[in-house]
């Protein structure tokens, strides 16, 4: 008599927490570099890189610049997600990680414009650029580490974990400023940048960045390549050229996709960069004009009073320090909402939370105007501020968190890394990269009074809605069988 052995179960081949390590540090190294650009564009870049002598040309620049970034991360969508598709998702992500830690470590090398005059700006522009290039493939990777290594019915859950990046990388990258701002002597007090801080105290960011790309390079290399990409290699799906195949089979998940994602973007970018400069630009023209005045003196330059005057445009007058701080309790919230979309996801459908999410995006930004103007009273002004920072950081977690599933779904896996790569990245340039560049226009445009760009971020969610409303449900697309086109076939 003879008995049969028990069914033995195969353990996955990148265990749980390693998936979710790998798709987490990564996308909060890269989250942390661009935080820590986005900081020092607002706060430092304008003086040191650009000292035009005029308060609102000089921050325009600073935006220029930090917006071409995302004109190169649609490249770096392209050229990662090829390599992605044709050779399998780890390689990939240990090259566009290592990219953005070389960028942004030289960023903290660069000599300023008193230095070596324009070429200064040239070569933050260049390292910019690598910054966007990089970013362009890494997302897309790390949410097809989580997604194509989720359980059954977790994709959405799974697929949170890259989106959780973003929030742990500001929270890290303004910390780290804040630490070195408090760190240095302050004659005017610690709400405002210290002289220290402005010649060699920005740089401290962007160097301990490295020590941050050496964990995340240790952990990724560890990494087994996903077993969807290996059932459509074994399948023959892999294409020579995927980018073509996105193109001519894909086109309209393309557009979709990039809609999808448009909201989320310019609320991403309003609630950090424009919140930031709004937020601590003083409301006080004398001593707006003071402040000017000395940064125009560091830089070597004349400062023109009238000029100046005819150019200001006020905001709410919080110290730097201060209003991070702010941020940064908004930005805890952001990360509860991303973990917290996952599981209502995976239950109720993308599509239909997402379309909760975009209303409510609609109607927040028609409230600017009732949070985001100053009152007699700072506390009240500071008790509105913080409840504006805490919604719409809530409304971002919220959005932002489902991303991680939906776009990847859109794409069969011979093309998924391609395809979410270039819909997430192309939205990052009718979005972000414009978004900080309309925001200050429309700013200014308002006499100071914010309520055009509220009315901005509505519309772009008019555009979202739409989008949503053209796609389908992803939830219950099964990776195993969408995997492309063979060459069979």
């Amino acid at each position: 008599m003879t008995t049969s052995a028990p069914p033995t179960s195969t353990a996955p081949a990148n265990p749980r927490s390693r998936v979710i390590t790998a798709s987490l540090i990564g996308t909060t190294i890269e989250f942390y570099d661009f935080y820590a650009y986005a900081t020092a564009a607002v706060l430092v870049f304008p003086i040191l890189f650009f000292p035009t002598g005029n308060d609102t040309t000089a921050l325009l620049l600073s935006f220029s610049v930090f917006g071409a970034a995302m004109i190169a991360r649609p490249i770096g969508a392209v050229v990662f997600g090829h390599f992605g598709d044709r050779f399998g998702r780890k390689a990939t992500l240990v090259a566009s990680l290592l990219t953005m830690g070389v960028a942004t470590f030289l960023i903290g090398c660069l000599p300023t414009f008193n230095e070596i005059g324009v070429w200064a700006a040239v070569l933050l522009l260049v390292m910019r650029l690598a910054q966007g290039f990089a970013l362009g493939g890494e997302w897309s990777g790390a949410a097809l580490v989580a997604t194509e290594n989720a359980p059954k019915g977790k994709r959405a859950w799974y697929g949170t974990f890259p989106q959780l990046g973003a929030p742990i990388g500001f929270i890290i990258a303004n910390t780290v400023f804040l630490i070195i701002n408090f760190a240095l002597p302050h004659p005017d007090g610690t709400a405002q940048r210290s002289a220290e801080f402005l010649a060699w105290g920005w740089r401290v960011p962007f160097l301990f960045s490295a020590v941050m790309v050496i964990v995340g390079l240790w952990v990724r290399l560890r990494l087994v390549e996903s077993e969807s990409f290996v059932k459509a290699e074994e399948k023959g799906a892999i294409r020579k050229f995927p980018l073509g195949v996105v193109i001519r089979r894909h086109w309209k998940s393309l557009i979709l996709g990039t809609f999808i994602m448009l909201a989320t973007y310019v609320l991403f970018y309003l609630m950090t960069n424009f919140t930031l400069s709004y937020g601590t630009k003083s409301g006080d023209l004398s001593a707006a004009s003071a402040t000017a005045q000395a940064a125009a003196e560091a830089a070597g330059k004349p400062f023109d009073p009238t000029a100046f005057a005819a150019q200001f445009y006020p905001g709410l007058g919080f110290g730097y320090t201060d209003f991070v701080i702010m941020q940064i309790i908004g930005v805890i919230f952001f990360g509860v909402f991303t973990l917290l979309s996952g599981p209502i996801a995976d239950a109720i459908g993308r599509r239909r939370l997402l379309l909760w999410v975009t209303g409510l995006i609609i109607v927040f930004g028609l409230t600017f105007s009732v949070f985001l103007l100053p009152h007699s009273d700072p506390k009240f002004t500071g008790a509105l501020t913080q409840a504006f920072l805490v919604l719409g950081f809530m409304l971002m977690g919220a959005t932002f968190g489902p991303m991680g599933a939906l776009l990847p779904e859109l794409f069969p896996t011979n093309v998924r890394y391609t395809g979410s790569a270039i819909s997430y990245n192309v939205s990052s340039i009718l979005g972000a990269a414009v978004a900080p560049i309309i925001a200050l226009w429309l700013w200014e445009l308002g006499d100071g009074n914010p309520w055009l760009v509220g009315i901005y971020l509505s519309t772009m969610g008019v555009l979202t809605f739409i989008a949503l409303l053209l796609s389908k449900e992803t939830k219950d697309i099964d990776y195993d069988e969408n995997i492309g086109v063979t060459a069979a076939r």
